[in-house]
């Protein structure tokens, strides 16, 4: 059996042995921007030769599942609708876990993100001072208003919890502008209200991956977290007790890897050496 160049030491065969499942960060790590790699494609169809599940990991919950996969699919992706997990479906199955309690939502969020909570079976408030709401939940709303932006500092002084779907400050772009992320929009909120969400979903949280793991039945060492950012995808990989592999096509960079601490588990150059470093463990 041999093993292709890697920036970081192999790992014993009956550890990549274990992998039953991949998730797979998406811009960095299978494309950049618009541009999917090229060896993403190969990459994909040789995991479902092997039989190794896949799903698509993302932070930003403005779009629906269905939305991804239609970008995926003009990128040349197929893949089924329980491959993609968002921050947004990682809340949902969080607050139907642990807190069953809350059936009514006062949203920050997009059309699409409000259609993920109202198919799971959440009642969404309107903006009206007698349409009282069991929590207030925060998103990456672009379409924001300042009425529902009061409207939930509001709800959040009264008492009401208030969750948030994803951590990010701002979310990145190549247009002249900058994209309020969920992050701000909560720091405004705790400004107001002096108070920040009793949690916050979303890489680095390991609700990610922990999500992932119920819905296929994985324990910890059979799924791997592989992304391009080590404060987000490797420190949700170990915080889930999940094997980390970062890959050098996006953010982070050799040094960067070498200065973590801890280190990810396996630092590869990109989704090519993994395939065919699984692959040599199966033959």
């Amino acid at each position: 059996m041999s093993f292709t160049t890697m920036t970081s030491a192999p790992l014993p065969p009956a550890r990549l042995r274990r992998i039953a499942h991949l998730a797979l960060d998406l811009d960095g790590t299978v494309y950049n921007g618009g541009t999917l790699f090229p060896f993403s494609r190969p990459f994909l169809a040789s995991m479902r030769d092997l039989g190794i599940g896949c799903t698509f990991l993302t932070n930003n919950p403005s779009k629906s599942a269905a939305d991804y996969r239609a970008s995926l699919a003009r990128l040349g992706i197929d893949c089924a609708p329980e491959q993609i997990y968002t921050s947004a479906l990682a809340t949902i199955d969080w607050l139907r876990r642990e807190r069953p309690g809350i059936r009514r939502l006062f949203l920050l969020g997009t059309p699409s993100m409000a259609g993920e909570f109202t198919a799971a079976g959440f009642t969404l408030t309107a903006d009206d001072p007698a349409d009282a709401p069991d929590a207030v939940l925060v998103g990456f709303d672009l379409t924001l208003t300042y009425a529902r932006l009061c409207r939930a500092a509001w709800w959040m002084k009264t008492g009401r919890p208030c969750f948030a779907t994803n951590p990010d400050l701002v979310c990145p772009t190549d247009q002249p502008t900058v994209l309020v992320d969920c992050g701000s929009i909560c720091a405004a909120l705790e400004k107001a209200t002096g108070r920040a969400p009793e949690r916050v979903f979303g890489k680095p949280d390991p609700s990610m991956l922990t999500g992932i793991m119920a819905r296929h039945g994985l324990a910890p060492d059979q799924i791997a977290m592989v992304g391009d950012r080590i404060y987000t995808d490797i420190a949700m990989a170990r915080r889930a007790g999940a094997l980390g592999v970062l890959v050098l096509t996006g953010e982070a960079t050799v040094a960067d890897a070498a200065a973590a601490q801890p280190p990810p588990d396996w630092v590869l150059p990109s989704l090519a050496e993994l395939g065919e470093n699984l692959r040599a463990t199966r033959t």
